[in-house]
């Protein structure tokens, strides 16, 4: 449903625009109603109109006028001038400028309704045109490889829901869905050059892949030969890739200068690991046979769901480092070279950003539940070092939490605070965890403290340079937050939830008080008083003047000089 802002001087015209057009048949609402151009440009700034109905003819600012402020803030706003036939031919001009529609008047309910059902199906037109079905799925097939790419990069560096992960492979055309899942990792023995750049084998187009007998034509005696090592990987991407698809095992692609197996387990037990085991070997001998070159595969444990195979490859990784041992085989599997713990424990990315985002933006309840799930992980299965270890990386978490905002742990337990050693030194698992959540609620409690201080700090120096400035005319929030260095957006929002109104409230306020206290104290003209409080229009005082308080500047003086406390009025 668009926002509109109707303004007219005229109050009768303004009502009459609320009652007699159907706003919501016409999936419109009504958010703000001013009485002139600056007051509605004031308006702008709270309500975001999407569309501004405003006479052309007005006090302090006329409609073209606002129509080009309101522009120069938002320049998707649509504005609908209401004129005079004195001043059509004016307005036809302004049409060309920063007005989108004009309507003359009188005018009836049913010509506006036409107008603005027309202007509505403008801007849905121009948000259709920006969402061109036709040039988004050209993009977005001309963008399937990096989209690609850049999920398996996520795939293998971060942790992220099994979900969120199947539906940014579905987006761009990968199959993922398996029961368990593994990483491999090829190197090849050369000395020639690495690949700078990720690719990924099953986005090749057809006709530019190489097949696996027009590789072994050619590449057995050029690319063996050839001191480009980029053209080697590719060469033996592509081999690596026909093998993979030949056993329906999955997606192979290079990252980071070696060429990456990922393998979707769809069959599960022993079946599943023998298809694994088949496609490897088969992908060693096929780069050997032909490329004539030698290649090893480091290759991690299965793993049960998408987000862990950020572990897997991290596994792989290690696997691959024993090929410098010497007898090791080709194809190389953690869970024969190194001893793994069943469930190894992982304070993996997911848990540091939960809990990181607790500490920093959470409440208790959030925290304690994010500790229970952290908690969870440990087993009796475990050994000790293993769980010092964990609760070390959670503490550590906890610790960058606390710099990250400007926090420092001595600050908060005191001097000569040990955070590892007193872990160390508590008798059990139940204890160590008490200590855990002790220190998170802490820190927890310190980081929201300060930020609350912080709010506290911007909005008092806000309120002190805006009593400081508040006489010049040209305050605004952007001259504030340009004082600040701190966004506009940000701005307000905490202003408002420290002040309870938004800034240009406040500034009313203070100009008014200033005001009164001049015509309660002073003799100063009522236009001099204008220029003191920071407004460049006396006309315009003396209508915000009246609107706030209720009475004119000059009855105000009146009822101030025959108050009997000496002139004090509210």
């Amino acid at each position: 449903m668009y926002r509109v802002l109707l303004v007219d001087d005229e109050e009768d015209v303004r009502e009459g625009l609320v009652v007699e057009v159907d706003w919501e048949a016409l999936d419109l609402r009504i958010v703000g109603l001013a009485e002139n151009g600056r007051e509605a440009l004031e308006m702008a700034e709270r309500v975001e109109p999407d569309i501004v109905v405003t006479d052309i003819s007005m006090p302090f600012m006329d409609g073209l006028e606002l129509a080009r402020r309101l522009r120069e803030r938002n320049p998707l706003v649509k504005v609908v001038i209401l004129t005079g036939y004195d001043e059509f031919d004016y307005a036809r001009q302004a049409v060309s400028l920063s007005v989108d529609e004009y309507l003359l008047k009188p005018f009836s309910a049913a010509h506006l309704a036409e107008l603005l059902t027309r202007l509505r199906g403008q801007m849905a037109a121009e948000v259709a045109e920006r969402e061109n079905v036709q040039q988004l799925r050209e993009h977005y097939y001309a963008s399937l490889p990096l989209m690609q790419a850049d999920l398996m990069a996520t795939l293998l560096h971060r942790r992220k829901p099994p979900a969120y992960i199947h539906g940014k492979a579905e987006q761009c055309g990968l199959d993922l869905k398996g029961i368990r899942y593994g990483v491999s990792v090829v190197t090849l023995h050369t000395d020639g050059k690495t690949p700078k750049q990720s690719l990924n084998a099953s986005s090749l187009k057809s006709d530019q892949r190489e097949t696996t007998e027009e590789v072994k034509a050619s590449a057995a005696g050029a690319i063996r030969d050839s001191e480009d090592g980029e053209l080697k990987q590719f060469a033996a991407l592509n081999v690596a890739a026909e093998v993979w698809a030949e056993h329906e095992a999955g997606h192979a692609f290079i990252h980071q200068e070696a060429i990456v197996l990922l393998f979707v387990d769809r069959w599960g037990g022993e079946d599943g690991e023998k298809r694994q085991q088949q496609a490897l070997e088969t992908v060693i001998r096929s780069i050997n046979h032909y490329l004539r070159m030698q290649a090893t595969i480091g290759s991690g444990a299965l793993v049960q769901s998408l987000d862990q195979v950020k572990h897997a490859y991290e596994d792989a990784l290690l696997a691959l480092d024993y090929r410098l041992v010497p007898g090791t085989d080709p194809l190389i599997y953690i869970g024969d070279v190194e001893r793994q713990a069943a469930g190894k424990l992982r304070f993996d990315e997911l848990k540091q950003q939960a809990l990181t985002r607790c500490l920093k933006a959470g409440t208790q309840n959030e925290l304690g539940e994010v500790l229970d799930i952290i908690f969870r992980e440990i087993t009796a299965e475990h050994g000790r070092s293993d769980i010092q270890l964990y609760l070390i990386e959670a503490l550590t978490t906890v610790w960058k939490a606390a710099q990250a905002s400007g926090e420092q742990m001595e600050d908060i337990f005191g001097a000569g605070f040990q955070l590892y050693a007193d872990l160390f030194r508590l008798p059990g698992l139940p204890e160590a965890q008490g200590r855990v959540r002790e220190v998170c609620a802490n820190v927890q409690r310190r980081i929201a403290s300060g930020r609350q201080h912080a709010y506290k700090d911007i909005v008092e120096q806000a309120l002190a340079f805006t009593k400081q400035h508040y006489a010049d005319p040209e305050l605004s929030i952007q001259k504030v937050c340009g004082h600040l260095h701190i966004s506009s957006g940000y701005f307000c929002a905490i202003f408002k939830k420290e002040v309870q109104l938004t800034f240009l409230q406040y500034l009313m306020q203070i100009r008014m008080e200033a005001a009164k206290e001049l015509l309660r104290s002073t003799d100063l003209k009522s236009f001099q008083i204008a220029e003191q409080v920071g407004f460049a229009e006396p006309n315009y005082f003396s209508f915000c003047f009246k609107k706030h308080i209720g009475i004119s500047p000059k009855e105000y003086r009146k009822q101030a000089s025959s108050a009997p406390d000496g002139g004090r009025m509210p």
